[in-house]
């Protein structure tokens, strides 16, 4: 007679901690045997064996050729059996569910198998709904509107040729000049015009194109000829001029500078009758800009108010772990862009991990505050929401919105989009909220 599985499954069940509970289950051999014919009929209905029709190869040929998927499917068998065990206590809100170790089966033996469940934290999330945050009005100066106007004046400008001053920050020279630095037969376009070049552009703004051009041609004339030192970083992109000094000769040409723009030449730039209109778009544009930044600030303080009233509780283990790994590969990828970075990440790996250790605690015990608040208020995010996001985002990127969709959910991004989305939802329910209170 047939036995069904889950009914066969012995589980007992222990608290680790205030987080975790650890599933041991046991499956009898004779179950097994059944559940192991089972997955044998389940993969030979899928495979293709010359000379037989679907399904009705020999056994033993089946065993020979897809032992380790005959295997692989039984494992999938009692590990989604178990875990819908374990979900039929719906008080438990489960947030990972793994394997400890692997299962190791064995013929004629009995198996046991053990899954580590981690459960969402408890904690009173306190009186979010009352929380008051005072900020000034997000109101928008004169003097804002004419440094906005400064800057477009600025931005919009042309250059023009100046003979009789001596060159000034934010100048442009046209410049020949040549440098000591002996070029290899095969170097590249890229590094020939760094170490030597006519008709040239040097700008007097960072990022200098020549490390100490600024310093050197700070005060040039135009006909003058001009030598220093130029000192290349050691993470230079040229790997040929990391950290060397290059003793530069340089002739100014011409000195051109940006010339500011009239207010009918800047009206006609910005596409607007007169100033009056610029002005009244600016001051909307401001005011938008203010409105925003006011909110971003909102936002922050209100959390960090609610994030104040909650007392410490445990972390999930597992997801705790994983955070920390996705911060450990955060750091080197900002820290890392060398074999000598490597090994210097390497050399202080503990105080890396602590660092990241603090960072994923705190972002866990946000991620788990505002989860519990979006329980305790029903808020919940449609797909509508998540495929709004996902276009934005492809848009954005230049990627096609199933190509965007298929990567995020290969990599497990779509989760951690789907709960970006939900966060954002919370945090503005609760400035709305603290909105209100101050009026």
């Amino acid at each position: 007679m047939a036995v069904n599985l889950a009914t066969s499954l012995n589980m007992e069940v222990r608290d680790d901690s205030a987080c975790r509970k650890v599933y041991t289950f046991t499956v009898a051999k004779d179950v097994l045997s059944q559940e192991w014919k089972r997955s044998l009929a389940e993969v030979a209905r899928y495979v293709n064996i010359p000379g037989f029709r679907r399904g009705k190869a020999p056994v033993a040929m089946l065993k020979s050729k897809y032992a380790s998927d005959i295997e692989g499917e039984l494992k999938r068998r009692l590990l989604y059996t178990a875990f819908d065990k374990i979900n039929e206590d719906k008080d438990l809100d489960i947030v990972s569910c793994n394997p400890e170790g692997d299962l190791v089966l064995k013929e004629g033996e009995d198996l046991t198998f053990v899954l580590n469940v981690d459960l969402a934290p408890v904690f009173d999330a306190g009186d979010y709904k009352n929380v008051k945050v005072e900020l000034p009005a997000a109101d928008v100066t004169d003097e804002q509107i004419n440094e906005r106007l400064d800057f477009y004046r600025t931005m919009y400008a042309g250059y023009t040729e100046v003979q009789d001053f001596p060159a000034q920050a934010e100048d442009m020279l046209k410049v020949d000049y040549t440098s000591d630095f002996e070029l290899a037969e095969d170097a590249s376009p890229a590094l020939r015009r760094q170490v030597a070049a006519e008709g040239s552009y040097l700008w007097l703004n960072e990022p200098e194109i020549i490390p100490g051009a600024i310093q050197a041609l700070t005060g040039a004339t135009v006909g003058g000829e001009y030598e220093f030192a130029a000192t290349y970083a050691e993470d230079y992109r040229e790997e040929a001029l990391a950290g060397k000094t290059l003793n530069y000769k340089v002739k100014v040409n011409s000195v051109q500078r940006k010339q500011a723009l009239s207010d009918a030449e800047l009206c006609e730039k910005a596409q607007v009758k007169d100033m009056d209109e610029f002005r009244t778009q600016l001051r909307a544009a401001l005011e938008n800009e203010a409105q925003n930044k006011r909110r971003g600030e909102l936002i922050d303080k209100v959390y960090e108010a609610v994030d104040g009233a909650v007392a410490d509780f445990e972390l999930p283990p597992s997801i705790l772990d994983g955070e920390i790994s996705r911060e450990l590969r955060k750091m080197a990828g900002e820290m890392v862009k060398s074999e000598a970075d490597a090994e210097e990440f390497k050399a202080k790996q503990e105080e890396h991990r602590a660092t990241a250790a603090e960072a994923a605690k705190k972002a866990l015990r946000r991620t788990f505050i505002l989860r519990q608040i979006a329980k305790l208020e029903n808020i919940t995010i449609s797909r509508e929401e998540v495929d709004a996001r996902v276009k934005g985002i492809s848009g954005y990127y230049g990627y096609k919105e199933k190509e965007l969709r298929a990567m995020l959910e290969k990599s497990g991004g779509m989760e951690e989009l789907q709960l970006d989305i939900l966060n954002a939802k919370v945090l503005e329910f609760l400035a709305d909220k603290a909105d209100a209170n101050a009026k």
